[in-house]
């Protein structure tokens, strides 16, 4: 890479249960991209490629949307990784501008979905367990494997294996997950962009509605309308605005995919995704040159409780089956070593799946200019993201201010 790249800009819509708000895509696209640019103090004109995250809507659904920021001509690219969209999106605006291709950049993420579980398709459904349907049939395989198929939504389902698994091997307990629910749960209760922002005791997380067992329905993320986006600019374009104010460095990039290591263990916990996040979370802090020691707040992708758990593992942040006493300890909340899902993270802020990528940049852009208002985290000055999708593509950004 010729240079280093930066945020200038970030905005999103609030997140929402889906069919609770008229409007379109490209509506929150437009709601979402108007408040990046106005953040930026820059105009649609200076924009010189757009890629555009999605997983529901119709090809050249990014066109449609970006259209309704201006009419300049400029490239678009659809994108869609799963649940990794978004960072996926903002990944390919980092290469364009640190290459030295572009000086300023748009990455735009929405998402307009259906109530109710993920199914087949966009958000790994596995109606292709078995057969080859389904691009994550080989995942749901391995799962099925071990611990048959149940009538209860894929994606719980092999998240819940997963975490029983993680309750056999390492001790970790039903109340340990609840926390990570109640915790997000309570972070959400700060920020307004938050599809939920009622507080939940960790009693209550536990007698909530079981979805796919131990996990209960406040331990997952819902389906979720909204919009993200992000401005990246190179360090000239920064330099010729004046706006070293606003930006925030991306020191570190990483996207990493599934290797033999997911599947070969037949373990819900390596096929999940863990592995991939170890390796992005290594390359990261190889090319950054900073460690998880020297981050200070944490957007990580907590689609159901036990993914924050071993995440935390996966990012270093203890060793492996040490995430329930972390989470215990009170090690990742405010107060603690670091403050993880400071927005309320998937599991209470939302998680429109084009979306979700660039909104935890978002937050963490806020955090680190230390505008994130009754959720600052004290002191922050470096942050990491972590997006992950099955299929599979995980993403992991360093951010620095």
């Amino acid at each position: 890479m010729a240079g280093t790249a930066y945020l200038i800009g970030v905005g999103m819509t609030r997140f929402e249960k889906p069919e609770t708000r008229e409007w379109q895509y490209w509506d929150m696209a437009k709601e979402a991209g108007r408040a990046a640019l106005a953040d930026a103090g820059i105009g649609y004109d200076a924009i010189e490629q757009v890629p555009v995250g999605y997983c529901y809507q119709a090809s050249t659904a990014g066109q449609r949307a970006v259209y309704e920021l201006g009419l300049t001509g400029v490239p678009v690219y659809n994108v869609n990784n799963n649940c990794a969209t978004g960072s996926t999106a903002l990944m390919m605006a980092r290469q364009f501008v640190a290459s030295g291709l572009n000086d300023c950049v748009l990455a735009l993420g929405f998402e307009q979905m259906k109530r109710g579980p993920l199914g087949a398709g966009a958000g790994g459904g596995a109606t292709g367990v078995g057969g080859s349907a389904s691009p994550v049939a080989r995942h749901y395989g391995v799962m099925a494997a071990a611990h048959g198929f149940e009538r209860t939504p894929p994606t719980a389902q092999i998240f819940g294996n997963a975490a029983r698994e993680h309750m056999d091997r390492y001790g970790t307990t039903a109340e340990q997950l609840a926390m990570v629910g109640a915790k997000n749960h309570r972070h959400s209760a700060h920020n307004p962009y938050a599809q939920f922002r009622d507080v939940h005791t960790v009693e209550e997380v536990l007698a909530a509605r079981t979805v796919h067992r131990p996990l209960t329905k406040l331990q997952c993320s819902p389906t979720s309308d909204g919009a993200a986006a992000a401005v990246v600019a190179s360090a000239r374009f920064v330099r010729e605005h004046g706006l070293a104010d606003r930006a925030v460095e991306i020191v570190a990039q990483a996207m990493t995919t599934d290797t033999e290591e997911s599947f070969a263990s037949g373990s819900c916990l390596d096929v999940v995704g863990a592995p991939m996040t170890s390796a992005a979370a290594r390359q990261v802090y190889e090319a950054g040159g900073l460690g998880i020691e020297d981050v200070d707040v944490i957007e990580l992708h907590d689609c159901f409780s036990i993914n924050e758990l071993l995440t935390y593992e996966a990012l270093g942040m203890c060793p492996a089956g040490a995430s329930g006493k972390l989470i215990a300890d009170g090690a990742t909340t405010y107060g603690g070593r670091w403050v993880v899902n400071p927005s309320g993270g998937l599991i209470s802020k939302g998680h429109p799946l084009g979306a979700t990528g660039i909104a935890q940049v978002a937050e963490l852009c806020w955090q680190l200019r230390g505008s994130a208002g009754d959720r600052q985290v004290p002191g922050a000055r470096v942050g990491l993201a972590h997006n992950i999708g099955l299929g599979g593509a995980a993403v992991v950004t360093l951010l620095r201010k």
